[in-house]
């Protein structure tokens, strides 16, 4: 595809959350009409940041950023927002455009089309799955057409067909589109090259290719850096043993004592910061409760949505779900699947019965369980009967979140930091069921295996829906729940 003029340009940007939280530094980069281009980083290294900074919203500390002259920008954020949940869909819609559209419904179900789903006008935002309001503000972004369309985690929440559509969308769209996403396989699709944020040195890089060639070159670069750094270290020692050697006699031998240490200060200055977004959590183990036999959770009925009704369905037999077993819950978007979740773990749902004193682990897909206000340490302190601050501290830095992060507030975090302060607590809360939610959404995909690993060797049992269908495969499924055939 050939790419017009530079639509985006940030001009030695910096940008900071205050002193002690940089995001940018002098960042310089461009992006063309019509590109398709992925943004890369760890998670916190500030890719939504970047997003805000381009719409507006936030604005750099130093340095510049320039969109094209007239261009129109429209954005899909990661979650709905709580003021729109009362809406209907007309009212939800009319919102994109700043004059009255008189064949609005006419739009409304044409870019519904493009995120295969069919909605009445008048029925409201809240009546709507996680998965079903995912492709709203998808589409909310697309029917406005925009000259730059941001997409900020558009596959989570998706099913196969949901991901299949945007997808195919995304490749025939005739102008510029920036995306964050975490899923190698969609991302390869389209992606004409990459931005790769250094949440280390703040800067920002650039590369052309498809996803998984960018992902090639960083790696060769990773691997050049650290080669380059182990041959100054040994030359750095070799030089700091003459240095002890020589320092020790007189003359001329004190004199090359001191050049070899101009050397070793001039050696040091070469090091080069080898990445740390590429650095993956160790591998952990997830605790379980120790006192819990038998069946775990029982499930006789299931309420599903069958068109816009719910309706309750048998289970015959009856499904148990034991220590060591996992059981994954399927069916498309729509049908019930995070509301049966989040009745079982609240105590709630009708069908299922936790048996007594079993402690539920449960991974919300919008993380709404967590307390936006308090920081990540508090919340990680909640989670045990017994709180030790040692043990807080380093079960945090397992999941890449420094003692300086666990000062921040929950609401702070990225999304990426909020998924990975979840499973910190589990550690810490040592459960007896775990039910989880879309566990991988905004998770670095880097992260995926180890966290399988983890959910295989846990003793006790899982609960588990999720539209990643290769981390599911990775995955130890002792049953399945198929709501979509009841």
């Amino acid at each position: 595809m050939d790419h017009g003029n530079v639509i985006v340009r940030f001009d030695e940007t910096s940008f900071s959350y205050g002193h002690n939280k940089p995001i940018l530094e002098t960042a310089s980069f461009s992006v063309r009409e019509n590109a398709k281009i992925t943004i890369m980083g760890q998670n916190g290294a500030g890719k939504s940041t970047i997003f805000k900074l381009i719409t507006g919203e936030l604005k750099p500390n130093e340095g510049g950023v320039h969109t094209g002259v007239k261009a129109t920008i429209a954005i899909a954020t990661q979650v709905m927002k709580q003021e729109n949940l009362d809406k209907t869909i007309e009212s939800f819609f009319s919102g994109a455009f700043t004059e009255k559209k008189y064949d609005l419904p006419k739009r409304i179900k044409n870019v519904l089309d493009v995120v295969n789903l069919a909605a009445p006008l008048d029925r409201k935002i809240r009546q709507f799955s996680g998965g079903q309001q995912a492709r709203l503000i998808l589409a909310y972004a697309l029917i406005q057409e925009p000259d730059i369309l941001l997409l900020d985690e558009p596959t989570n929440n998706l099913d196969a067909q949901g991901i299949a559509h945007l997808t195919q969308f995304l490749i025939e769209y005739p102008k510029t589109c920036l995306v964050i996403s975490h899923d190698a396989t969609f991302l390869n699709s389209f992606t004409h090259g990459v931005l790769y944020l250094d949440s280390y040195t703040h800067k920002v890089e650039q590369y052309l290719g498809d996803y998984y060639d960018v992902l090639g070159k960083i790696e060769a670069q990773i691997e050049r850096e650290r080669m380059k750094n182990a041959q100054l270290k040994k030359s750095i020692q070799d030089r700091k043993d003459k240095i002890n050697f020589f320092a020790h006699k007189g003359g001329k031998m004190r004199k090359l004592a001191s050049k070899l240490k101009g050397q070793v200060e001039e050696a040091e200055e070469e090091m080069v910061d080898v990445r740390k977004e590429d650095k993956t959590i160790n591998d952990f183990i997830l605790p379980a409760q120790t006192d819990v036999i038998g069946s775990i959770v029982k499930i006789k009925s299931v309420g599903i949505m069958v068109g816009h009704e719910p309706v309750r369905k048998e289970i015959k037999p009856a499904i148990s779900v034991r220590k060591k077993q996992r059981l994954l819950i399927k069916g498309p978007n729509g049908i019930g699947k995070s509301t049966f979740l989040a009745a079982i773990a609240e105590g709630r749902e009708a069908g299922a019965v936790i048996s007594k004193d079993v402690r539920v682990g449960y991974y919300r897909q919008d993380f709404s369980g967590l307390n936006f206000e308090k920081t990540a340490y508090q919340t990680l302190e909640e989670t045990m009967a017994e709180p030790w601050n040692q043990e807080i501290y380093a079960t945090a830095a397992q999941f890449l979140l420094s003692a300086e992060t666990l000062r921040n507030t929950v609401g702070s975090l990225s999304e990426g930091q909020k998924g990975l302060l979840c499973y910190a607590r589990f550690v810490l809360q040592k459960p007896g069921l775990l039910i989880m939610d879309e566990p991988t959404n905004h998770i670095n995909f880097r992260h995926l295996p180890i966290i399988a690993k983890a959910l295989n060797e846990f003793e006790g049992a899982i609960i588990l829906v999720s539209h990643a269908y290769e981390f599911v495969e990775q995955i130890k499924i002792d049953q399945t729940l198929d709501l979509g055939a009841l």
